[in-house]
């Protein structure tokens, strides 16, 4: 991967369809955020499709799906053809993996694996997974990580899944409160933590964090930037300047409309290009 063409990086694009035809979610569970993003682009590309996509903008993206099986009951997407696909494109995609929470010793085990096999990091949906990232029953799988050297990423705040149905789908959002994750940065300091999105409606907890913690980031996915909190931002220009990175949501929000978004927020020219690249370069160890 050649840094130096890359004009910008981003942390958070899902896979969302393998190359089986089988999908991330179940239908009403796709057709619910589709809506909730107002995504009329296609709503599951493929590796190779998601390759094409950062390759003609001279971008590099991290690349995942997420393993939410006992939590939602549908059948997850295989992280490990996912190394095996992106493979075929290191000088674009970034792959992480991911594991569920509740396999107990077989997802310690899964995170080595899928570390010898490429994983360049590991990425967590609290809500969609069902589970208090906090709950010591979880730290062997933050152990193994922080042993790998690489960050995990989590969802935090509110999340499209699941949005507008009965009872949301019964996805509960209080998995996915920031404040969960300072106690998992607090025992785990050697862990790089990415919270992901803007986390409304715990936008100044994140900040607090990230600010306490050297060793957490947040990530700008999900959210069009002209929606940001003006906390975020003020945080970003300032004492987040080399905390924050840019991420889409991709496929549900498009590098293009993010960025667009971002050319109009008022972020200080010498910290645009920490937050498209420079920050993830550090974090991603890929300097």
């Amino acid at each position: 991967m050649n840094i130096d063409r890359l004009v910008a990086i981003d942390v958070h694009t899902h896979v969302e369809q393998d190359g089986h035809g089988c999908f991330s979610l179940d239908q009403e569970l796709m057709d619910a955020s589709a809506q909730y993003f107002r995504a009329d682009q296609d709503r599951t590309p493929t590796v190779a499709a998601i390759a094409e996509h950062y390759r003609e903008r001279d971008m590099a993206a991290v690349v995942f799906t997420v393993d939410a099986a006992s939590g939602t009951g549908h059948p997850a997407l295989s992280s490990e053809e996912i190394l095996d696909a992106a493979a075929e494109f290191p000088d674009v995609l970034i792959p992480f993996g991911s594991v569920d929470p509740h396999a107990g010793k077989a997802a310690v085990a899964r995170i080595r694996a899928l570390v010898g096999k490429g994983a360049k990091g590991f990425k967590f949906h609290p809500s969609l997974q069902a589970f208090e990232p906090n709950d010591p029953r979880y730290y062997p799988l933050y152990e193994a990580i922080a042993e790998a050297g690489v960050p995990a990423l989590f969802h935090t705040g509110q999340t499209g899944i699941g949005a507008g149905l009965p009872g949301g789908h019964g996805i509960k959002l209080r998995y996915s409160a920031p404040m969960l994750l300072d106690d998992v940065a607090a025992d785990f300091p050697d862990l790089t933590i990415v919270m992901a999105h803007p986390s409304v409606p715990w936008q100044d907890e994140a900040i607090s964090i990230a600010t306490h913690k050297a060793n957490v980031f947040i990530d700008l996915s999900g959210w069009r930037p002209k929606y940001f909190p003006p906390q975020l931002v003020r945080a970003a220009n300032t004492m987040l300047r080399k905390k924050v990175l840019f991420g889409s949501d991709f496929p549900v929000i498009t590098p293009d409309r993010w960025l667009a978004d971002f050319a109009d927020l008022e972020i200080k020219d010498d910290v645009r290009p920490l937050i498209l690249k420079d920050n993830a370069v550090r974090v991603l160890g890929l300097g």
